[in-house]
């Protein structure tokens, strides 16, 4: 990813975001990934199905599952996921190192479907910030808006265009993880680089 720090730099001496706790999965998240812009189509797609997996649980606990995730997921490949079947989905039902939700993992396969249907899926994601991040200036998390009306509009998109748990809070904070919001707040180590860019 760009603008990534050297890892000597992730230590907890840092100020980071106030979400940001002291383990070292989200440290390291926070550091390198978080708020940086991704045009890469392959961390977009995963991105997405990440943060339908979160829905109504804690960041952390995804971060913890994703490399699972990536195992049983064919690396979130959109093409193989797309043709999943019904067997397949109920055996990650019995798989304790993921999230095991019937609807979430139909989604992922549904999300995958919609996700090749679209000519150019990092355009379309990234047409809701007009192309460019928007560098935001909030002094503290408690200023951070919870959905924007660029979350309410991708939803509304993205739900036209068949996507499944892509409500407007789950798109505020993808676009937040991808960089199309850059919200990390003016206190934090990170803002200064990623409002460079």
């Amino acid at each position: 990813m760009a603008n990534t720090p050297p890892s000597s730099d992730r230590d907890t001496s840092l100020v980071r975001c106030a979400w940001c706790s002291s383990d070292p999965i989200y440290i390291d998240y926070h550091d390198t990934e978080w708020g940086v812009p991704s045009r890469d189509p392959h961390h977009l797609f995963e991105m997405l199905l990440l943060e339908g997996f979160q829905a109504g649980l804690s960041w952390i606990t995804v971060l913890k599952k994703r490399p699972r995730y990536r195992e049983v997921l064919f690396n979130f490949d959109p093409e193989k996921l797309a043709s999943i079947s019904d067997d397949y989905i109920e055996t990650l039902m019995q798989d304790p190192g993921i999230i095991r939700n019937r609807l979430k993992l139909n989604a992922a396969r549904q999300n995958a479907r919609a996700w090749l249907a679209q000519p150019d899926p990092v355009a379309l994601i990234w047409s809701f910030v007009g192309g460019q991040p928007k560098i935001h200036q909030y002094p503290s998390m408690h200023d951070v808006p919870v959905i924007t009306p660029e979350a309410q509009q991708m939803s509304r998109t993205l739900k036209k265009a068949g996507f499944n748990f892509v409500g407007p809070t789950i798109c505020q904070s993808y676009m937040q993880a991808i960089g199309c919001l850059m919200d990390h707040t003016t206190d934090c180590h990170r803002h200064p680089v990623l409002a460079a860019t």
